[in-house]
């Protein structure tokens, strides 16, 4: 018989409920949640607990429709040297979620009309994600300059320039759009020269 624990790793180091087979293999996996061997994400997830360790998690399982962001999309995109406090995922802002306690994960409630554009879907780890592409992370880098530090949004925006797939007019779109132009026209013109 299938250890439960090995089925959960087989399937990328989460399962839901509702991909249990019958009653015997639930309480299989209700014991090893109490021995420790299984950890809680949200009800009706479960997660082996070194699928947890990796520079990626199931957002769509733990935060469905989150979108990674901020620090996670700026390591991805090599934007950043700095390494995520928590894993950072937007979410609208009249939804309410409930996080498990075992995993550092920050949220930030974004407008609705924000989670339309600069998201795409990427396979990272082994997970199916949706995240912000490279102009929208250098956009969120200069919105939430004061909240992560002016040398972490130089260091991003510096790194953009020098990137040969940058896309400048995509930038300025989504800076409109934010609202940004003329901060971000500043930080560009510093970066250029």
């Amino acid at each position: 018989m299938e250890k439960i624990t090995e089925r959960i790793e087989a399937q990328g180091g989460t399962i839901s409920t509702s991909e249990l087979n019958g009653k015997a293999e639930y309480e299989r996996l209700r014991r090893a949640v109490q021995r420790g061997e299984v950890v809680k994400l949200r009800h009706g997830v479960y997660a082996e607990p070194t699928a947890m360790l990796g520079p990626m998690i199931d957002v769509e399982r733990i935060v469905p429709g989150g979108v990674v962001c901020l620090y996670n999309a700026w390591m991805y995109y090599q934007l950043c040297t700095t390494v995520p406090p928590a894993f950072c995922i937007a979410i609208d802002a009249k939804r309410k979620v409930r996080l498990p306690e075992t995993l550092p994960i920050k949220l930030f409630y974004w407008k609705t009309d924000n989670l339309t554009f600069g998201i795409v879907q990427q396979e990272i780890s082994g997970f199916n994600v949706r995240i912000t592409d490279l102009e929208r992370c250098v956009c969120d880098a200069v919105k939430y300059r004061n909240k992560i530090g002016l040398d972490i949004c130089a260091e991003i925006i510096r790194c953009y320039v020098r990137r040969k797939d940058r896309n400048l007019s995509r930038l300025m779109d989504y800076a409109k759009r934010l609202r940004l132009e003329r901060v971000l026209n500043n930080y560009l013109e510093i970066a250029i020269e």
